[in-house]
């Protein structure tokens, strides 16, 4: 495994990051689930990020059960705030940051978490009310960093230009071969002033790793075949989609790796992205997803890959 610097932070996160959303604490059984995370810090994963809204709260109580025994300097602990956990708790109020993350990390039973993020942006709350919530969070050792996820350019510089108040050193934005939207603003935007991109869904929920295929029904044990896990990927998982992920197969064989290692390394090939966060239901892809780190893309691959997906990728 291989190790980058998150933005200005002195956070060494790991390349490859094992995240929660969907799975830990709702969508696979608890054995499989530790058996994952306990994979995850035996192939060197030393991030792992959730929120408290992933399962209301289930997702964090597990990992704070799962991580209880481990060295907590040895890893490094990432949850967010902003979606409802009650018809009256939700958004970025001062109210709301003070009283979420102490439920957090009482749920992750630890004394602080090494990244609180903003989980989306606030229209209801003032952004100064905002950032000097999450100052108060930093100054009193509940947080030693900051972040934001799929904030706008706009709102992302509103905060830079703050004075007084803690600053953002990450930013994470949905990013992947079928999902190249951040390339466009806020990857430049975050690269000039010291936010790295922690990205989710690289791997497009699983459509990026070639294991659905265009006019056949998904693997019985997959996430599409998931009630619980399914229902977001309508939008990466067109047969017109599928088709050219197909495509990359050729590609991913040449250079000996999986197609979804391509995928991974298709995106960590910016050295503003800090590290790739994957879901796992099973150790096997712990794996294989951890296997991407370090792998080197050319030029020509690029260009093949490019090629393989024009046309596929939303707009």
């Amino acid at each position: 495994m291989e190790y980058r610097r998150l933005g200005d932070s002195d956070l060494e996160v790991s390349e490859i990051s094992l995240g929660s959303w969907l799975t830990y604490g709702v969508g696979v059984e608890a054995d499989r689930a530790e058996a994952c995370v306990r994979r995850a810090l035996e192939v060197g994963i030393n991030f792992f990020d959730t929120a408290n809204v992933y399962g209301r709260g289930a997702a964090e109580s597990f990992l704070g059960r799962t991580l209880s025994g481990v060295d907590r300097s040895s890893y490094i602990l990432a949850t967010k705030v902003f979606f409802p956990m009650s018809a009256t708790d939700r958004g970025l109020s001062k109210e709301q940051i003070r009283k979420q993350i102490d439920a957090s990390l009482q749920r992750l039973q630890t004394d602080h978490v090494d990244l609180y993020q903003c989980h989306r942006y606030d229209e209801g709350t003032p952004l100064e009310e905002t950032m000097e919530a999450l100052t108060e969070v930093v100054e009193q050792e509940k947080a030693r960093y900051i972040g934001f996820s799929e904030w706008s350019p706009a709102q992302i510089r509103a905060a830079l230009d703050m004075d007084g108040v803690a600053k953002f050193v990450s930013s994470q934005p949905q990013y992947s071969m079928l999902w190249r939207h951040p390339e466009a603003e806020v990857i430049p935007l975050c690269e000039a002033n010291g936010i790295g991109q922690i990205v989710w869904s690289p791997l497009a929920q699983g459509v990026l790793t070639g294991k659905y295929r265009p006019g056949e029904e998904p693997p019985k044990d997959s996430r599409k075949a998931s009630r619980e896990m399914g229902g977001m990927m309508d939008s990466v998982s067109g047969d017109e989609q599928l088709e050219a992920v197909q495509e990359l197969r050729p590609i991913a064989e040449g250079l000996g790796i999986s197609t979804a290692q391509l995928a991974l390394a298709w995106v960590l090939r910016r050295p503003n992205v800090s590290s790739a966060i994957v879901g796992a239901s099973k150790p096997q892809q712990v794996d294989d997803n951890a296997a991407a780190s370090g792998v080197k893309l050319d030029d020509e691959t690029l260009s093949s890959i490019d090629k393989a997906l024009r046309g596929a990728w939303a707009d």
